[in-house]
């Protein structure tokens, strides 16, 4: 472990981000308001295009709970949810008091199975419980089946929200990412396409809907010269400062993109001559920007070599590597919750793996990496 520590994905500034940030301490501009503020919305809409409204906040997590709320979700309600993502697509169903109904992964894009939705919707409709929202996640940057899951909200009029969290600079049919579903959300966390440190954006087609989640995300404070409230409101807009981040950060972001596309063709080519080793990639009416790249190892077709094994030998070799989100239906904390679909998100949890993808990796970085993949599968070094 002597070697630097090569990371999953980590920050990557491009340089102009500082210029922005000295000029939010330049002016004063330290408050969750400020010219980065509207400048960096604007840059996104520019970027996402379609006439979309964007709406900057303190993190994706906000984001996805505004969304609900401007969906009308309340307690009781019912929302379906992806069950292969990230706890936060999930944990904002719950601060309002609703039940996720989770829905199981095929296996094209492990996205939404639209069988398995359907299945849900129309036994929960049957259960007299029809469902708010649909939460469908651009897993690991990677589009789900778009046209399925839209003529599935359509036929039974529920909305989506979009979760492209992974997704900004993401494509499919070369309409862009977060500008698909009813309502879009992006993050900026620290390890994501670009990042503001911490941060997200709601992404509206209305700019009604912005100005009323503007309004909550800022203490829903009523036009009045004293604080008057007449909705409850949170403490969500993203600071001048963070933004200041952003707007530097959309200057490199097809940069980025690019770089996380070249690490995942470089690990097409490491492992096109290993049996039983699979990339995921994305279908030919998407366009990825493999936010993280990702394998299945099959146990039996290589030789007993696991996903385990080779998670363990880049840790050792002090290369971070992690297994695929754990699916929220096998999650402690949502293990009453309703399910639907078979074991397809369960299996791809026991087979997959996340490798290395940031855009700020070496040429050495990725010998290192490649080194650790033919020492496990193809020089049988496979003792820890």
């Amino acid at each position: 472990m002597n070697s630097t520590k090569i990371w999953l994905s980590s920050p990557h500034m491009g340089g102009g981000e500082q210029k922005y940030v000295q000029e939010a301490f330049d002016t004063n501009w330290i408050a969750p308001l400020g010219p980065n503020v509207s400048g960096f919305e604007q840059d996104l809409e520019r970027y996402l295009g379609g006439q979309c409204h964007v709406a900057a906040l303190s993190s994706g997590t906000a984001a996805l709970h505004l969304a609900l709320l401007v969906l009308g979700v309340q307690a009781g309600d019912e929302v379906i949810c992806q069950s292969m993502t990230f706890s936060a697509s999930a944990n904002p169903i719950v601060y309002l008091g609703a039940t996720p109904v989770f829905i199981d992964s095929e296996t094209t894009t492990w996205n939404l199975c639209p069988i398995a939705l359907e299945n849900a919707i129309q036994d929960r409709i049957r259960l007299g419980k029809k469902p708010k929202a649909i939460v469908a996640v651009h897993l690991y940057g990677v589009p789900f089946q778009v046209e399925a899951i839209q003529a599935i909200s359509k036929k039974y009029e529920i909305p989506i929200i979009e979760d492209s969290a992974e997704a900004l600079g993401s494509s499919y049919q070369q309409q862009k990412c977060g500008t698909i579903g009813d309502i879009g959300i992006l993050s900026f966390n620290g390890n994501k396409i670009i990042t503001t440190s911490g941060g997200g954006a709601l992404v509206a087609k209305d700019s009604k809907i912005k100005e009323k989640v503007v309004f909550w995300a800022t203490q829903a404070r009523d036009q009045a010269p004293h604080y008057q409230h007449s909705e409850i409101g949170y403490n969500y807009r993203m600071s001048n400062v963070c933004a200041g981040i952003g707007r530097g950060q959309m200057e490199v972001l097809e940069n980025h993109v690019q770089a996380r596309r070249a690490m995942h063709a470089f690990y097409l080519d490491i492992f096109k001559n290993i049996e039983g080793v699979t990339v995921f990639q994305a279908t030919s009416e998407s366009y990825a920007n493999y936010w993280l790249s990702a394998i299945i190892v099959e146990e039996s077709k290589t030789n007993g070599i696991t996903r385990e094994q080779l998670r363990l030998l880049f840790e050792k070799e002090n290369i971070e590597s992690r297994p695929l989100w754990k699916p929220m239906h096998l999650q402690p904390v949502f293990a009453n919750c309703p399910y639907y679909g078979t074991q397809i998100a369960a299996s791809l949890f026991e087979k997959g793996l996340c490798l290395p993808s940031g855009s700020n990796l070496t040429d050495m970085e990725r010998d290192r990496i490649q080194k650790v993949v033919a020492d496990l599968f193809l020089n049988n070094s496979n003792e820890l």
